[in-house]
């Protein structure tokens, strides 16, 4: 997005000697050097000269717009709209106030806030109809916030997709877990019989050997009396 440098015309004032006249001859002198450092893309030089001209004059509606500037240059975002913002409603300037919208625009832009960025282009176009490269960036603006509701609806629903599986998951380890008990309970049970059934045997066993010994006294002791 292209970010506009406005340098407005001040006039000479012929009072000399005046305080305010050297402030005001003050404040143009750093305005001047700062666009000089501008244009020769010297964006930190030129934010200094646009401070030192706001010092002069800290209601310069030009030095806060192109410090503005400097700053976003410098990919200082926030600043630049903060400036931007703390002009907008500074003059009656048809001009000017569109000049501002764009530029914060371009600021919501490039935070990718493409709603605020669009309200603000219109904005801008609403004090200057005629200006076509607004006019583009909003229409680049619009296409981006569509881009973005798009992929934020994607992304929902790819969560969303996500997350089923995910209980899928849960659901199909829940169900092997249950059935890895009950297989475990079955195990457990089967064992459970075995042993009883061993020591039935056992207990079986034992008592068939002792109705065998009270047999086999029984009859020893009919062979002795018989004898």
């Amino acid at each position: 997005m292209k970010i506009r440098f406005h340098i407005i015309a001040l006039l000479v004032l012929t009072v000399l000697g005046s305080l305010s006249s050297i402030s005001a001859q003050n404040e143009r002198r750093f305005i001047r050097k700062g666009h000089e450092y501008y244009e020769n893309e010297e964006y930190v030089e030129s934010e200094v000269e646009f401070r030192k001209a706001l010092e002069k004059d800290p209601e310069s509606f030009e030095a806060r717009f192109n410090l503005g500037d400097a700053l976003f240059k410098q990919e200082k975002i926030d600043e630049a709209l903060e400036q931007f913002q703390a002009i907008r409603n500074n003059t009656d300037d048809r001009q000017k106030i569109s000049n501002v919208y764009h530029n914060i625009g371009n600021a919501f832009f490039a935070r990718q806030e493409y709603e605020k960025s669009i309200e603000a282009y219109k904005e801008a176009l609403r004090n200057d109809p005629d200006d076509n490269e607004t006019r583009y960036n909003l229409i680049v603006a619009q296409k981006m916030l569509k881009e973005q509701q798009q992929n934020k609806q994607d992304q929902e629903q790819e969560e969303q997709e996500q997350e089923k599986q995910e209980q899928e998951q849960e659901q199909e380890q829940e169900q092997q877990q249950q059935e890895q008990q009950q297989q475990q309970q079955q195990q457990q049970i089967s064992k459970e019989n075995a042993e009883r059934i061993l020591k039935s045997l056992d207990e079986n066993e034992k008592e068939l050997q002792e109705r065998l010994r009270k047999a086999k006294q029984q009859q020893q002791k009919k062979t002795e009396k018989n004898w």
